[in-house]
Order: C-alpha cells, then sequence, then structure tokens
C-alpha cells in the first residue's frame, strides 16, 4: 500500500513539474529568442510635423509607441517607386495581426499636395488608418531623409531633367523604426529576401 502511495506521490509531483516547466517554457523560452539577436540601434528619428493626405498633421509623436516602416517616395516617379510602394502593401498585407504602422515621405511634395496623394494611394489600398502618405516643406522632408534616416535624397539639375518622373533622386531602401522613434534596420526596396527579413524583424520589436 505505502508503494502505491508512494507511487502516486511521485507520479503527482511529477506531473506538477511538467506542467511547471511547460509554463515556464511558454512565457521565459520566446523571451529568449526574441532577445537571442537583437538589433541594433542606427540612428534617431527627428522630430517633424508634416501633412497627411488625410489633411491632418502627423508628428514623430503620434508614431510613438508602435513600429513603424518607413519610405521616401513621389507619385509621379514611374520607376522605382511604385514597386515600393507594391511591396509596402505587401508588407501591410502580411503585419494585418500586429500593430505596426507605415509612413511614405513624399520627396516631391511641391507637387504631392493632399489631393495627388490621396490619388495615389487608392491605386494601393492604403488603409487611412495605418498607412500614412506625408507632405510639407520639402527642406524639412529632405533634411529627414538625409540627417534622420541617413538616406540620399536631391533635385536632379533642370539640364538633367529627361522627364517630369526624374525631378528627384531618393534612396529605394525601408527603414524600420520602434516605438521610441529609433531605426532598427535598412532593407532594400528591390530585394525579396530583404523583405523577409524586414518581416522577421519587425516581430523582434513588437
Amino acid at each position: 500500500m505505502k508503494n502505491k502511495i508512494s507511487g502516486l506521490t511521485s507520479f503527482l509531483w511529477l506531473a506538477g513539474f511538467l506542467v511547471l516547466a511547460l509554463a515556464f517554457g511558454k512565457v521565459i523560452f520566446p523571451k529568449i529568442l526574441k532577445s537571442e539577436h537583437p538589433l541594433p540601434v542606427l540612428g534617431q528619428v527627428g522630430n517633424f510635423r508634416l501633412t497627411e493626405r488625410s489633411g491632418k498633421e502627423i508628428s514623430l509623436e503620434d508614431l510613438k509607441g508602435r513600429p513603424w516602416i518607413a519610405d521616401f517616395i513621389f507619385t509621379r516617379c514611374a520607376g522605382i517607386c511604385p514597386m515600393m510602394s507594391g511591396h509596402m502593401k505587401k508588407l501591410k498585407s502580411s503585419l494585418t495581426q500586429m500593430d505596426v504602422r507605415f509612413v511614405s515621405f513624399s520627396v516631391d511634395p511641391e507637387y504631392d499636395t493632399i489631393e495627388k496623394l490621396k490619388e495615389y494611394a487608392l491605386r494601393f489600398q492604403a488603409d487611412p488608418e495605418k498607412w500614412f502618405f506625408l507632405t510639407g516643406d520639402k527642406k524639412i522632408i529632405f533634411n529627414l531623409s538625409l540627417k534622420s534616416f541617413h538616406l540620399g535624397v536631391g533635385d536632379v539639375p533642370d539640364g538633367e531633367v529627361a522627364a517630369p518622373d526624374q525631378v528627384v533622386t531618393h534612396s529605394s531602401r525601408f527603414a524600420l523604426v520602434d516605438g521610441q522613434g529609433a531605426i532598427r534596420g535598412y532593407y532594400d526596396g528591390d530585394k525579396p529576401e530583404a523583405l523577409d527579413a524586414l518581416l522577421r524583424d519587425v516581430k523582434k520589436i513588437s
């Protein structure tokens, strides 16, 4: 009889240990895996206040508290920009279960009025609650690209402009920004493997 009781006690202790181990694993192991390869801090986005296609102003403060993905485009660009916006749409579709924002800054703000941005956003079925298209003062946007994101941008000299869709040179890279406004990664907008890496990295900081 004592052996049976002793065996039952041992079984209950073992079962309890396994339950605790499982619970511990669910709570702790994901955190360990998440922090195994922490993303570096590559810079800090400076304060800005720009106008969204809806007409409301968006600032850095409005974006804090959640990760966001940024790119620099312009609506009359016929080259890399439509491809980048197409990739941004795919990224958004892949992250519907996460609280992530998407921000496209126009590097041709004098042309990209609110109405132009609305038309462009409709082409990509951009959710106005999660994907923002920003325009405003050109100096502010160029300074944001160059000094905050460290991404090249510049006007093409008049004598070298071949068409309206070539008035600005800009980077084709996406930037991943965390909830505190720190830049955590850069990704080539024309490379599928880079976008896969971006999807993985967003989850590390969410």
